[in-house]
Order: C-alpha cells, then structure tokens, then sequence
C-alpha cells in the first residue's frame, strides 16, 4: 500500500510456502465439537433440516448410499437445510476444485465433508466494494501491514480460532487445513495476512480462487479493524488483477456493510460459469505497494 507511514511495521519474512501440517484432533477435541455441533443443528431454524441430513449421513455410513460419480448438480440441492447437495467423498484438489466450479463448497461441522449450494449467495461485485472512512483513515495512517501468501497454513487455522463470546465450535480441523494448504501449494488457494507493528499476525482471511471468481472461505481478527484492513486490500488487488466477483457465501453484517448483496444461486452460477474458465491470477500473490488502497475507488476502476 502506498501510504504515509506512522510507525514502522514488520512483517516475517518470506519463507515459501508454510511448513507441513502434521498435528492431529484429539479424541477429546472432537468429542466436543460434536457435542457443539449437535447443539448447533438443533437451534431453530436449523432443526428443519436435520431429518434429511441424518438421512443422508445415516446412509453414507451404513454404505447405503451410492458414491455420487463426478460433479454434483448444485440445482439438486435441498431447501431443508439450504443448499445440502450431497456427501464430499473427497476433498483432494482436483476434486475440491471440480466443486468450486461447479458452485459448489464443502463444509461440515461434524460427520462427513458435505456439498453445498445455498439458494442464495452474499457476493460483491468488486465495483460496489464500500469502505467506511474509519477504514480509509486506517490504510492512510499505515496502522497494519498486509501480505499476500506468506504463512498460509497459519491463517488457516487462525481462521479456526474459537470467537471471543461464541461457542468453539469450528469446521477447520486438522484434514481441513492440510485439504486447503495442499490448494495453495497447487496455486488455487491464497491467503491475506495482516501483520501489527511488532510483527505479530493481527488478523487474515484465505479463499479460493477460480477463474476471475475468489471465493472468500473464512477470515479472523486478534486486533480491531485488521480483518477489514486485510479485506479491503484484498478486494482492491482483485479488481486490478481482472477479477469481477468476490463470494461471501452466506450473509453477514459486515458483508453487507462492505458492499455485498445475496444473489439467487441460478444467477451466480451463470456468472460464475462464465468467468470460471477465464485464466486469473496465477503463482504466488504478492501485495503491490504502488496501489493506495486507502484512496482506492471501486467504481473508477470498474471494467
């Protein structure tokens, strides 16, 4: 970012791509979170869909059910609970991102990876991107450093921290991150890192880019503002380099506040099918320190 400097801020230096993921869930880890995420299912309104779910998981498991071949249609998906397409039999890359192109997405909180397509998806297209002028403020004052693709792994599970306030409960176990940094290291998956002035990881986010589509999966903060810093860093190099959508996935209070609007599946699926096989940014990202985000213009640089 090009801006004016108050404090010296330092970030890790570049050490490739982060180490390998080795640590397991342990027996009672996973006892809690499945604990947490029965709570989860049965709070209203998602008590709606748990008959169907534990239908289909009940038969995955009995090995009733016929392994899915090829890509699921996210048109097939339930409207109790929103979205459910189907058991994710595999969350290696090239199956991961046969999904992501497809519309699709996997996450579970307990029992097997599942495929989902929610009727309605948070997306922003990146001209209607909107920042607050405490946020301007922020990028202008250099408060945090932000990175691109320095300590992937590392975000990822920063992404899986408990919330301060809310039930520890987390769909990033330990499968999940080694799935997602096997995508980095294949150049689909890139994360945004935003560092404090000791050089301490404040906050970042990690998605998954497809064509000129990045899918937004997860982001955290430790320090006020440093995922909206990071965030609108990220949407800034999007827009420069060509892309035209970022997917929220689900609605949100600060989505909606950073310009992103719910849009009928059928619709971002077209657009998604569109630009999905245009070539995006390839390699690994790095932030360009001539862009001034703190004075970027969402519309001014629209295509």
């Amino acid at each position: 970012m090009n801006t004016t400097s108050q404090t010296t801020i330092v970030a890790p230096p570049f050490h490739g791509d982060s180490a390998q993921h080795t640590s397991k869930e342990s027996l009672s880890d996973k006892a809690l979170r499945w604990a947490l995420g029965m709570a989860w299912s049965l709070k209203p309104p998602r008590t709606l869909g748990v008959p169907a779910t534990l239908w289909m998981v009940a038969t995955h498991y009995a090995g009733l059910r016929k392994i899915e071949e090829g890509v699921l249609d996210p048109e097939t998906a339930l409207s109790y609970p929103d979205g459910l397409v189907g058991i994710c039999h595999d969350i290696g890359v090239e199956s991961l991102m046969a999904g992501y192109k497809a519309g699709l997405y996997p996450f579970s909180h307990i029992g097997p990876h599942k495929w989902w397509a929610p009727s309605m998806r948070m997306v922003l297209r990146l001209q209607d991107f909107h920042m607050e002028k405490n946020l301007r403020r922020r990028l202008r004052n250099n408060h945090f450093n932000v990175t691109f693709d320095r300590v992937f792994e590392d975000v990822v599970q920063g992404c899986g921290e408990p919330r301060p306030g809310r039930p520890r409960l987390t769909w990033v176990t330990p499968d999940v991150v080694d799935a997602y940094v096997a995508l980095h290291e294949a150049g689909h998956a890139h994360s945004v890192e935003v560092w404090d002035a000791h050089g301490n990881l404040a906050g970042g986010a990690y998605g998954v880019a497809v064509g000129q589509v990045f899918i937004t999966e997860s982001q955290f903060t430790r320090k006020r503002d440093a995922s909206k810093v990071g965030f609108a860093t990220l949407n800034c190099h999007l827009q420069k380099w060509g892309f035209v959508l970022n997917d929220g996935k689900h609605h949100t209070n600060h989505l909606a506040q950073a310009g992103f609007q719910l849009m009928p599946r059928s619709q971002f699926n077209g657009l998604l099918a569109r630009h999905a096989s245009i070539e995006g940014k390839k390699g690994v990202w790095a932030v360009d320190d001539a862009l001034d985000v703190g004075n970027w213009d969402p519309k001014a640089g629209a295509q």
